[in-house]
């Protein structure tokens, strides 16, 4: 036996598979800072694994929520964010901030579909700052690459995911609306965007305004494929009775579904 054969030491297939996945990383790049420093990352020749993909936006406050969730439907491994320091927006002083909200909170419904939301990464990186950019891709593709392919760290079909995120995308419009009347931040500042996102207020605005929509879109989305029982809607949304049967309850006052004549199958009304 040769000594370059490890002597019994062969790496495993899940070993040699975990050395060989080359992650998918969607990068949103603000074109004034981000993307400069990204520029002078390439200049100044410091390397970082090439697996991100380059969306050059001329400011991190445009990544809307639907570019997150689209990006991962469509079978990216990670998204990356990034943007000007805090305070240092080239349009408006608050157009990071809006980037800082939009993350936290596509990381809290990103979590509730079975997505890891450490697969979304949000950086302030300036255009003088190429080392740092360097040394912030190299981090996040680790992460990413430990995370393995999209779903399957997640232990989630891949079509199920997918379709759960899709339903996340026809909700935006809606999250939008209600960001601007009930989820306002009141202090504009990198600890009072964290502090509200992580209070109690929020979590109970978000369950009662944004999780209960969310989980009526997945239902409605379920029921379009075929009419099926109430049991197969708790298996295959991973649902709990009460839960989907107060679901229901909402949408058939709504019109928006039908039980068959013997109350045993429902579908998605014509």
């Amino acid at each position: 036996m040769s000594p370059a054969s490890g002597g019994g030491n062969e790496p495993s297939e899940l070993s040699m598979a975990a050395t060989d996945f080359k992650p998918t990383i969607v990068g949103f790049l603000c074109n004034w800072c981000c993307y400069g420093g990204a520029d002078l990352c390439g200049v100044s020749r410091y390397q970082y694994p090439p697996y991100l993909r380059v969306i050059r936006l001329m400011c991190s406050g445009r990544v809307d929520l639907a570019f997150i969730f689209q990006a991962f439907a469509k079978g990216a491994d990670g998204v990356f964010i990034g943007g000007c320091h805090l305070n240092d927006c080239h349009y408006n002083p608050e157009g990071n901030y809006d980037a800082l909200g939009n993350t936290l909170m596509a990381k809290r419904i990103l979590e509730h579909v079975g997505v890891n939301p450490e697969r979304l990464r949000l950086e302030w990186v300036s255009a003088g700052e190429g080392i740092r950019f360097a040394e912030v891709m190299n981090e996040f593709s680790m992460k990413v690459k430990s995370l393995g392919p999209f779903a399957s760290s997640e232990g989630i079909d891949r079509t199920e995911l997918k379709s759960r995120l899709e339903a996340a995308v026809q909700l935006v419009p809606y999250i939008k609306l209600v960001e601007r009347e009930r989820l306002r931040v009141p202090v504009r500042t990198d600890e009072g965007y964290r502090k509200f996102f992580g209070s109690d207020e929020f979590n109970e605005l978000f369950n009662e305004l944004i999780l209960d929509k969310l989980v009526l879109g997945r239902i409605m989305r379920f029921l379009r494929r075929k009419a099926v029982s109430a049991g197969e809607i708790c298996e295959g949304l991973g649902l709990n009775p009460s839960e989907v049967a107060r679901h229901l309850d909402e949408l058939v006052q709504q019109g928006m579904v039908k039980f068959d004549e013997n109350q045993t199958l429902v579908a998605a009304a014509a």
